[in-house]
């Protein structure tokens, strides 16, 4: 696997080496040794998830203010923009935002660990999403940072305005948002 830091070096882009010939592909898309080695910790994974979404939508920007859950993100058909947004008060990156786009042909992951809002477009005409998360949804304690807040600084790269679940278009700017200590 190549790991490639970002401007936030908590968070990663990881390539997994993929084998092609004429009869298709293969590739291991998890192997906790691996993934472990390169996050530099042990990563305990509790639950999966997979959301397929139609062009233009925009899920996010969420994160628990309790129960805060680091995921393992990628794409396994379609393509997305994926963004996380550091909301650790005490971090030096505080506020700031790593972008990189994910799709089922690039196979790329990106590691977002406890402490980020996270989210991402769907720029394909559908893309399926599937991810692990280090703890439990749990609805109560679910926020949506505003995904639009030009504090942010993302650029996303929009077509028209995105389709938004009502709890994301009346997320809280980050001047307003609960965030980590």
């Amino acid at each position: 696997m190549n790991v490639i830091t970002t401007d936030i070096p908590e968070v990663l882009l990881l390539e997994p080496k993929v084998f092609g010939d004429a009869r298709g592909f293969f590739y291991e898309s998890w192997n906790q040794a691996v993934f472990d080695k390169a996050v530099g910790a042990p990563v305990h994974f509790v639950q999966d998830n997979h959301s397929r979404s139609a062009k233009g939508v925009l899920r996010g920007l969420h994160y628990q203010v309790q129960q805060a859950q680091g995921k393992l993100v990628r794409v396994v058909a379609g393509e997305v923009f994926d963004v996380a947004v550091d909301l650790r008060r005490a971090s030096p990156t505080f506020g700031r935002h790593v972008a990189a786009r994910l799709s089922g042909e690039n196979k790329r992951m990106l590691w977002v660990p406890a402490g980020f809002a996270h989210g991402f477009l769907v720029v394909s005409e559908m893309a399926e999403f599937l991810y692990k998360t280090t703890d439990y949804y749990a609805p109560a304690h679910e926020r949506s940072l505003l995904w639009n807040d030009p504090a942010l600084g993302i650029d996303w790269p929009l077509e028209s305005e995105p389709q938004l679940k009502a709890n994301d278009a009346a997320g809280k700017p980050l001047a307003q948002a609960e965030t980590y200590p």
